[in-house]
């Protein structure tokens, strides 16, 4: 059989093959360091549509009539002022966390009269799918009733439903499904009323049938599934800078987004007025989302949950608001009880919350993260106070700590300092920075210190032009820059514990935020090159490090490569990931070193482009996505052609 050589062409380039004589050199039989379970993960926020809009598979937008406009995203329909009037009510004194409901009047039973809901940039609907629509209703008067309709972008019905009639004066939820008999990316929602007289409506609610493992309030099935296939070991949840909100009166608190769904208070998203480049006046919160799900779905895709809680401090970037110290008392109950929500028996308040939720079994918490992005003192002086009464109740509770949101300089420095000096679980590094960064610090966990704390890579992203730059790209330079990174991390697995890409999510109509590692329209979703690169380090991860080298250096670098080998224990599996940032394919003979002898055949998969500004979109979602080949091995060696610009994965199977 031929060895396939795989090298990739393009009119533009020439494509010179390099013949580097110096070896690489794999020690597959001495493990260096263990690789954690959670070494790859997720990091999500409620950053571009990321949650309403995105991953929460609700369809109506401003469903309980809690945003500031509380119509917003709401038009009434009517022939004539004389048919009937909607008029927004507010019962704030009985029910603080929904307070607003619609009052409908019909002076008459002739004519049009109802109300359209836009959806978040319109609703994506599917021909064929089913689709539920609920809404809390009650009677005051008459006889009205409703039928609901989806419309396409010209007022063309998608499918409507049966009437439902409104009967009694006591509040009760009311339902109905249909399926739609076409396609359409921006269709509306009408909700016509028909009848004479006076009821009341709120939660107002359209999903489909086919969310994810077909729940009800549930996810949307493709964003659950990219989830899925990276095989995370954790889900960091739910950011980010919504942790902190603006201002503390907008920070995110866990309690107020479980139990009933109607029964969660809608807030402000942070990320509404942050930039002025991407203004989003109808970006809310509403909790349908909230840490009940975030569990059960970190539980769905095999990954350790690793809630983050606000320690008293707002964003340091807005407000920089903190609670008194002496006042902190409700904020470390939130984590005590957060806990007890995750891990406690059903017979604890908040186990039998967990229970009644439709969850006996722990969640198996393990991992809890204070604060976000903070720094300075005050940061401190927090931190100290929450691990006396976690580690106090909870000792094998492991805690994830800021070092603020810079991986140098004054702010880095004082805590880092700081809480190595105080034993911390583990330091969360923040980098957003240039390629060239992430190139150059391949190298940045070489010669940190082995006894201190573990690292959490927790938020990175190569930024193609400037931090919050709406003009980044998620091109190939930054997945390929990244790429590179990401061996060091892996080399360094006895110091990193944990590594996650930020943000998540993207709507293409909606975000706010770039580069993001997912983007999405109303049907259609697609990973970026940054996407399979976490992808396939987190599909290939190994149980334990071990040594590649070239001319017994470590491959960091020089001669634009850089490397990393891991084994695979249960699967006898060895595993080396090599990256050429070169613009010319690289020859290379690498040696293995083992006693085992390994099969004649490697699988080789690689993610490439020639060139760097390349990305996926949605109408090319798999532009540059992985491909597979195989190669022969002979006399534990191979030879191999790294092409152009590569990310390279080779599988080994030793017997």
């Amino acid at each position: 059989m031929m060895m396939k050589k795989l090298i990739i062409c393009v009119s533009f380039f020439t494509c010179t093959q390099v013949m580097q004589a110096q070896p690489l050199v794999v020690n597959a039989d001495k493990p260096t360091a263990a690789i954690q379970p959670t070494m790859w993960g997720i990091f999500f926020e409620d950053i571009n549509f990321a949650a309403d809009g995105g991953l929460y598979a609700e369809l109506v937008k401003n469903r309980s009539f809690e945003f500031f406009n509380p119509l917003m995203g709401w038009t009434i329909q009517q022939q004539s002022p004389e048919t009937g009037t909607v008029l927004v009510t507010n019962r704030l004194v009985q029910d603080s966390s929904n307070p607003r409901y619609i009052r409908v009047t019909r002076y008459t039973s002739s004519g049009k009269f109802g109300i359209t809901n836009e959806g978040f940039r319109g609703m994506g609907i599917r021909e064929n799918e089913q689709y539920h629509f609920t809404v809390w209703a009650k009677n005051e008067s008459g006889n009205i009733s409703l039928h609901v309709q989806l419309v396409d972008s010209t007022g063309k019905s998608l499918g409507e439903s049966q009437e439902v009639n409104i009967s009694g004066n006591e509040w009760k939820q009311y339902e109905t499904s249909f399926t739609a008999n076409a396609t359409e990316l921006k269709a509306k929602l009408n909700v016509w009323f028909e009848g004479q007289g006076v009821a009341d409506f709120d939660m107002v609610s359209l999903f489909p049938q086919h969310t994810w493992k077909e729940r009800p309030n549930g996810l949307r099935a493709d964003l659950v599934q990219l989830l899925a296939d990276m095989k995370p070991g954790f889900l960091r949840f739910p950011g980010g800078c919504i942790v902190e909100g603006r201002e503390l009166a907008t920070r995110y608190q866990w309690k107020k987004t479980v139990g009933p769904v109607e029964d969660r208070k809608v807030i402000v998203n942070r990320w509404n007025t942050e930039f002025a480049h991407r203004p989003t006046p109808d970006y809310f919160q509403s909790f349908g989302l909230g840490f009940y799900e975030y569990f059960q779905l970190a539980e769905d895709i095999g990954a350790s949950p690793l809630p983050i809680l606000n320690c008293g401090m707002a964003c340091q970037f807005n407000t920089a608001e903190v609670v008194d110290t002496n006042q902190l008392d409700p904020y470390i109950q939130d984590a005590l009880d957060l806990i007890e929500f995750a891990n406690g028996d059903v017979t604890t308040k908040w186990g039998h919350l967990r229970a009644a939720m439709g969850h006996p079994a722990p969640f198996h918490l393990q991992l809890l993260g204070v604060g976000n992005e903070q720094w300075g003192p005050q940061y401190i002086e927090r931190y100290k106070i929450f691990t006396k009464a976690i580690k106090s109740k909870y000792p094998d509770i492991q805690l994830v700590n800021s070092v603020g949101p810079d991986p140098d300089g004054e702010k880095f420095d004082f805590l880092n300092d700081t809480l190595r000096a105080m034993h911390a679980d583990i330091l969360d590094e923040h980098y957003y920075r240039p390629p060239s960064w992430f190139q150059d610090n391949a190298n940045r966990y070489d010669n940190y210190d082995r006894k201190g704390p573990k690292i959490f890579a927790g938020e990175y992203a190569a930024q193609s032009v400037a931090t919050v730059s709406p003009l980044n790209k998620n091109n190939w330079l930054c997945a390929l820059s990244e790429a590179a990174f990401m061996t060091g991390l892996e080399r360094n697995a006895d110091v990193v514990k944990m590594a996650s890409y930020a943000p998540l999510f993207a709507h293409v109509d909606g975000w706010q935020w770039t580069p993001d590692l997912i983007w999405f329209n109303n049907l259609y979703s697609y990973g970026t090159p940054d996407y399979y690169v976490q992808k396939l380090f987190a599909n290939n991860k190994g149980t334990n490090v071990v040594a590649i080298k070239s001319n017994n250096d470590t491959i960091k670098g020089k001669d634009s490569l850089y490397a990393s080998a891991v084994i695979d224990a249960p699967a006898n599996e060895l595993i080396f990931k090599i990256v050429n940032t070169s613009s010319k394919s690289v020859q290379k003979q690498i040696n293995i070193d083992t006693k085992k002898k390994p099969v004649d055949k490697a699988l080789v998969t690689t993610l490439q482009s020639n060139d760097l500004d390349a990305e996926n979109s949605i109408a090319a979602p798999k532009h540059i996505s992985p491909n597979t080949d195989e190669i022969l091995v002979k006399n534990k060696q191979l030879n191999i052609t790294l092409s152009p610009y590569s990310f390279t994965i080779i599988h080994i199977k030793l017997l």
